[in-house]
């Protein structure tokens, strides 16, 4: 936990991961509706009756808080867009269930805007994060947790080279239901040279 440091932001080509704002709500909000139907059938929901999300500020607030408690890295994804003074938002990523001592692994979730899949932003945010979180804070196990049905989110573990860890039956509750997950895994051995260094070197063209 000694390596632990936030705010942090991180950057490859035109995207930017940078954490995420109070200030931020509006933007946030209108690329989170654009993308409602695009999002619901991976969105977790709340499973204790009549329980709803948080809003946009109670989510940043128990975000800064976890931050805080060297437990989560909450990100947004922006892109530097021609014509614009600031990157854009175009997704959301955080590192979360960081867990320290014998454990040193930590669980990643991830959106991007419909707008802009299949252009790589995904698999970057990914690699750049995972990255991070091995060879600065010293962790050793990334894991991403994925519906079967989630094809896009399949590909961008598949690109990247993590490992199908199995199925988990009504791992997460999604969408209003308890959800099965296909469970994947990076450990920091298996990527040496970095894992950001491997897809950009691999990335299609």
């Amino acid at each position: 936990m000694g390596g632990f440091s936030w705010p942090v932001t991180l950057e490859s080509g035109d995207l930017v991961l940078r954490p995420i704002r109070y200030r931020d709500r509006k933007e946030w909000t209108e690329v989170r509706s654009r993308n409602s139907e695009w999002l619901a059938p991976w969105e977790a929901s709340n499973p204790l009756p009549g329980g709803g999300l948080p809003d946009y500020r109670q989510m940043v607030r128990s975000l800064k808080a976890q931050a805080a408690q060297a437990t989560a890295l909450p990100f947004v994804i922006t892109a530097r867009t021609p014509g614009v003074r600031e990157p854009v938002i175009v997704g959301q990523l955080t590192v979360s269930s960081i867990v320290w001592g014998s454990a040193m692994m930590a669980t990643l979730g991830y959106w991007v805007d419909k707008d802009r899949a299949g252009q790589g932003i995904a698999p970057t945010a990914v690699a750049l994060v995972t990255d991070y979180c091995f060879q600065r804070l010293g962790l050793h196990r990334m894991e991403i947790n994925i519906r079967p049905e989630n094809g896009p989110s399949l590909r961008v573990v598949e690109k990247l080279g993590f490992r199908d860890e199995g199925y988990r039956p009504r791992f997460l509750h999604i969408n209003g239901e308890w959800a099965d997950h296909r469970s994947f895994a990076l450990t920091s051995e298996e990527v040496p040279e970095g894992l950001l260094e491997r897809w950009l070197q691999n990335r299609p063209a």
